[in-house]
């Protein structure tokens, strides 16, 4: 099952070609994108998923998105949506095809189903691995042109990490800075919980601004959690009572090993605070 739709709010057959050969995005992975979980009919996050699109478009000098036709697009999608009660919402821009006269970047929504493993993650937690992401936590203001912090399709790193990680019996990454600092997963934010408090990573040291992160922090807080924003060190890791990942389709996902040791329980503290994500949306 899956649902396309234009920017015009028309929909399309996802199993037919849409998009040229030599469309940038394509060619050069020149765009970016959002994934956004729609549950029981209501995107997540809708609005800073947009806000953040809008926020890596201005980092790649794409147009600026028209707010209304990627709602009415979101729109056509969960209205013809006739799969299961979850599913992931893929926003897709690229900068289009070079040095045609007129043409834009090309932009569509489209539903697809989410993937068993990720379901079964979401109760049986994560193995991850640490990997060097070669950069400073100063670099992304230092060098804007590197597009960190922006989400981008260039996600061939990213992949390449998870495959490596997958060579080492894991399925997941946490990426750290040249000075162990943390950074994020390759398509999730990093959350630790110590005592009644959370922590993750600021976004100025050149990641994403997690929107399930964000709806994480706000659960926890009304369910009596202190939350802060700071940076962590790869042995914070460690020294918690909680480890998690937190991307819009996994939602929250615990990490129970890390570099093939396994860590102490903490399936009590995930499940609490997968109650309180779930109880903004109540």
């Amino acid at each position: 099952m899956r649902v396309l739709a234009f920017l015009d709010g028309t929909l399309a057959d996802p199993d037919a070609p849409h998009i040229r050969v030599d469309d940038l995005g394509l060619m050069r992975g020149d765009g970016i994108f959002e994934t956004v979980l729609v549950a029981g009919g209501t995107p997540r996050e809708l609005r800073p998923h947009l806000d953040r699109l809008a926020r890596s478009a201005s980092m790649l000098d794409l147009p600026e998105p028209d707010d209304e036709a990627w709602q009415r697009a979101t729109r056509q999608v969960i209205g013809n949506w006739i799969g299961g009660d979850e599913f992931a919402l893929k926003l897709v821009c690229t900068r289009g095809i070079d040095g045609l006269p007129g043409a834009g970047p090309t932009a569509f929504a489209m539903g697809i189903p989410i993937d068993e493993k990720v379901i079964r993650a979401r109760a049986e937690g994560v193995a991850a691995v640490t990997l060097e992401r070669g950069i400073d936590p100063g670099l992304a203001e230092r060098a804007p042109w590197l597009l960190l912090g922006a989400k981008s399709l260039s996600y061939a790193v990213n992949m390449a990490a998870v495959r490596e990680a997958a060579r080492r019996g894991a399925s997941d990454v946490i990426f750290t800075a040249t000075d162990d600092t943390v950074l994020e997963g390759p398509t999730s934010n990093v959350i630790i919980a110590r005592g009644r408090t959370l922590y993750t990573p600021p976004a100025t040291i050149g990641i994403l601004p997690g929107t399930t992160q964000a709806a994480v922090f706000r659960g926890a807080e009304r369910a009596g959690w202190s939350t802060k924003i700071e940076p962590l060190s790869t042995a914070d890791l460690r020294d918690n009572d909680g480890l998690f990942l937190a991307s819009s389709v996994r939602k929250l996902t615990r990490v129970h090993t890390l570099d093939g040791d396994r860590l102490p329980d903490s399936s009590a503290v995930h499940a609490e605070l997968a109650k309180a994500y779930e109880d903004v949306y109540a």
